[in-house]
């Protein structure tokens, strides 16, 4: 066995498991990528919750002396990895992000989104080359996302190539598109798009057996307000023909929502579904306006909706509604968009805000229970992204974990690990990512990238995006 976690409490999100999602004073084996062993550390049971005596002093509820049993015998192992004080849960799924716009961080904010996109984002984006700047910013981004948690993330950008190389070489899951923009009427053909061109120069170069899957290409169609009938019908053919999942922004703002009916008599959803984007399933970014019948095409296409909160509260779209879509059976995962819309790739923000605000929302403070919240950024994640064996800690899934390090004064009283990853859970708890069984970070140190190379370059290309401005 490569690695074993040992004597730690285990956040599995295995709604099937035995006795429940959570496991404490576990050991966790990992072998060949692939969780190879869930057990317990001791025998005799586990310990008792935190409980608070007269003296008001608290029992963590990962005290390693608390109702600590004999030792069962451990499984062999080249690392073992001490879990006293540590939390061990799936490794996060960010379904909705543009990776390269970490070079636009703070360069527009406080806007509305169509005067932030066509003002300030799109001309600035006019000056991007295809290599290096979506290099620079993919590869700051991923460290950001390993560092707080993510070892997979869903992207919308140009520049397929240098965003899947990036992605193949430090070691995380990542299902890429180029969304389809279609201005041009008169002109555009799809299959002479750069979408196009780069989504098949990446099916050729990435989906070799050496990487079994970790990068995926899909089809993808910006949004329904910039492109049009012919683009969504040659976009929807070619993920048909190809087998590809597809990606798209829906609903975002009530103004995009509305003239769109006023168009099409139809909902961007229902529009976009007329003409076959949503045959091949795939991702519904933000969905903030869904109405109910939009959510009942996502349930019946297997469709996603992908809730960014941090996002669309900074952009003032609106709240999404989260509760209506889970009770219409719709999967939700969640995502943090840009850099450029929400300055942070920490996803326990998200977590956090999208169980807030439906509770306020619905005025109901049940609403999306913590578990709930940290479901749709692992196992909802996996499902979103179409990745099996992922999203959960079970024997045979990939070993895509993270160890949160709960010695701080954010957890220094803990009843609750589940609540503490949640309501008291930030990036900074990160003490260790894992993807399909090969540690990326640990400790503050990342293993598969340079960081102060990273730095440089992300800080060479903002030189030359103040340059062109």
């Amino acid at each position: 066995m490569d690695y074993l976690f040992e004597d730690i409490t285990c956040i599995t999100m295995d709604d099937a498991r035995a006795g429940g999602p959570v496991l404490e004073r576990a050991r966790v084996g990992v072998d060949n990528g692939v969780i190879a062993y869930i057990g317990p550390s001791r025998a005799g049971g586990g310990p008792e919750r935190a409980r608070v005596g007269a003296d008001n002093d608290a029992v963590p509820f990962y005290s390693p002396d608390a109702g600590a049993g004999p030792q069962s015998p451990a499984p062999a192992a080249k690392r073992i990895i001490p879990g006293k004080d540590k939390v061990l849960i799936p490794g996060l799924y960010n379904c909705h992000t543009h990776t390269p716009m970490t070079l636009l961080r703070g360069f527009a904010d406080d806007m509305a989104l169509g005067d932030w996109l066509r003002n300030r984002i799109f001309p600035a984006e006019a000056g991007f080359d295809d290599a290096e700047m979506p290099a620079a910013g993919a590869r700051l981004a991923i460290a950001e996302m390993i560092s707080s948690g993510t070892v997979a993330f869903s992207d919308m950008y140009f520049g397929l190539r240098a965003i899947a190389l990036a992605a193949a070489e430090i070691g995380v899951k990542a299902n890429l598109c180029n969304g389809v923009f279609a201005f041009d009427r008169e002109n555009f053909d799809f299959y002479r798009d750069r979408s196009f061109l780069e989504t098949e120069a990446v099916l050729a170069e990435f989906s070799g057996a050496e990487l079994n899957g970790r990068i995926k290409a899909e089809a993808g169609v910006h949004a329904e307000y910039t492109t049009y009938e012919k683009a969504w019908r040659q976009a929807a053919e070619y993920a048909a023909a190809r087998g590809l999942r597809m990606q798209v922004h829906v609903s975002e703002t009530k103004d995009e929502h509305e003239k769109c009916r006023q168009i099409y008599g139809l909902t961007p959803a229902e529009v976009l579904d007329r003409h076959g984007v949503f045959d091949t399933g795939g991702t519904a970014a933000h969905c903030v306006w869904a109405e109910d019948g939009d959510m009942e095409i996502f349930a019946r296409r297997g469709v996603s909706a992908v809730h960014c909160p941090v996002s669309n509260l900074k952009l003032a779209c609106g709240v999404a509604p989260v509760l209506r879509m889970l009770e219409k059976g719709v999967n939700v995962a969640l995502g943090t968009d840009s850099a450029a819309s929400n300055n942070s790739f920490d996803l326990f923000e998200e977590i956090k805000f999208s169980g807030l605000l439906q509770k306020n929302a619905s005025g109901d403070p049940a609403a999306v229970p913590a578990y709930q919240a940290l479901k749709m950024a692992t196992a909802n994640g996996a499902r979103a992204q179409g990745r099996e064996n992922s999203g959960v800690l079970r024997e045979g899934f990939d070993a895509d974990m993270v160890m949160l390090d709960f010695r701080n004064p954010r957890h220094g009283v803990c009843y609750d690990p589940v609540s503490g990853a949640v309501y008291s859970g930030s990036g900074k708890d990160v003490a260790l990512t894992m993807c399909r069984g090969k540690i990326l970070y640990e400790n503050g140190e990342f293993l598969t990238l340079d960081l102060e190379r990273t730095l440089w370059e992300a800080g060479r290309q903002c030189l030359r995006i103040k340059g062109s401005c």
